[in-house]
């Protein structure tokens, strides 16, 4: 069961990525770093809704 789910920036709290994650494989949020065009770095960026 795959959903879509926005990354927004911990910095800035922009959404920047959208993407799909597999529930039944990662129940909790996802974290990565990824590059934030409004910060101009990579940052980590958490799932939202």
């Amino acid at each position: 069961m795959r959903v879509k789910i926005a990354l927004a920036c911990s910095e800035c709290k922009q959404r920047n990525y959208n993407t799909m994650k597999n529930k039944a494989n990662d129940p909790d949020r996802i974290e990565m770093k990824k590059f934030c065009k409004f910060c101009r770095k990579n940052t980590m960026h958490k799932e939202t809704k």
